[in-house]
């Protein structure tokens, strides 16, 4: 069975890499000249579906207890199980315990644990949450590593291509995220920074709870720190704003003052596509299969997905029962 991916982000990768386990011959086209500049560049990176939880529903823990067991297998070395820790000022306890509250799968942490886990932030926070299961990439290498498996699996890439003028496939699978062609969709716009500076040290994610502005701080390779994020419902794609820069700068400063004097390395923005229930579909029609609405869950996320389109593809009697088995999981939520 021959099947062409329209689309090399988190979606279209995760997809060739099921189909390709399975046995097809797949080809991925992608408009862009090569990875990067979509959504998936700009993302987190972090496997945190008990966290997530707290702002979104049932089936994204579900969907996702298992992201980072299928990251580890299909790029080893590219995870860390660290888990996450969740932090509020003394100020803002309330919404430690809101968290808490919404949430599952943590231990409550005092000041002395907190200094044992991340010794940086010692004497600045005196409770926090710690979600020991969770674990988290880098996007951009992990995307690097699975275009790599893909191509030594055999898988064709082609760059700087228009789908919509390329034939001779079996079946179509469509992770083009905003540019796919339907109406549901909407625009979520997350903006963030990467820091430089020697003087933090984090082993894990770090969320600080704020009751306008709460944000997140993920450790990547030489002392580099990615900030984010904003969710602004918005399509536009033009450069972070001066509040939103003055906010994550703002924020990143509350959670350690040494950020004060990071180097501003890059910003970025990112359009998530999203539903109207912010839960992602797997839905056939005829001999395509269209991957969306990943919304702020996408590496997360992306696993499962990828996991149903291929069970659509490859069992076309079954089509129906998982397709309505998707549209079940969005009507529980």
């Amino acid at each position: 069975m021959r099947v062409l991916v329209k689309g090399a982000g988190v979606a279209g990768l995760t997809a060739a890499f099921e189909l390709a386990t399975r046995g097809a011959a797949v080809t991925v086209a992608e408009i862009r000249h090569g990875l990067g500049g979509n959504a998936s560049w700009f993302a987190g990176g972090m496997l945190a579906p008990w966290c997530e939880r707290e702002s979104a529903e049932q089936p994204v823990l579900d969907l996702g207890r298992d992201a980072a067991d299928w990251w580890e297998a299909a790029t080893p070395g590219q995870v860390t199980r660290a888990g996450t820790l969740v932090v509020a000022a003394p100020r803002d306890a309330g919404e430690l315990d809101r968290f808490a509250s919404r949430t599952s799968g943590y231990r409550p942490f005092d000041e002395n644990e907190i200094a044992q886990l991340e010794p940086d932030l010692a004497g600045r926070f005196r409770r926090a949450l710690f979600f020991p299961d969770e674990a988290h990439l880098d996007p951009r290498r992990a995307m690097a590593a699975l275009h790599n498996r893909l191509a030594a699996m055999g898988v064709e890439f082609r760059f700087g291509a228009d789908a919509r003028h390329i034939s001779g496939f079996d079946r179509r699978i469509d992770c083009t995220g905003m540019a796919a062609e339907d109406d549901g969709l909407r625009g979520v716009r997350g903006e963030m920074l990467i820091l430089r500076t020697p003087d933090v040290s984090l082993s894990r994610p770090v969320r600080l709870l704020h009751p306008r502005f709460p944000l997140y701080v993920v450790p990547r390779a030489d002392h580099h720190f990615m900030v984010g994020a904003t969710m602004i419902e918005s399509q536009s794609g033009g450069p972070v704003t001066a509040r939103s820069m003055m906010e994550l700068l703002g924020a990143a400063y509350a959670l350690h003052p040494a950020f004060g004097e990071a180097e501003i390395v890059e910003t970025g923005v990112g359009i998530r596509p999203a539903f109207t229930d912010n839960l992602p579909r797997v839905e056939a029609c005829g001999r395509a299969v269209a991957i969306n609405g990943l919304y702020r869950h996408g590496f997360l996320l992306a696993p499962a997905m990828a996991r149903q389109a291929a069970d659509l593809v490859f069992n076309q009697d079954g089509t129906k029962e998982l397709a309505h088995e998707t549209v079940g999981q969005r009507r529980s939520a």
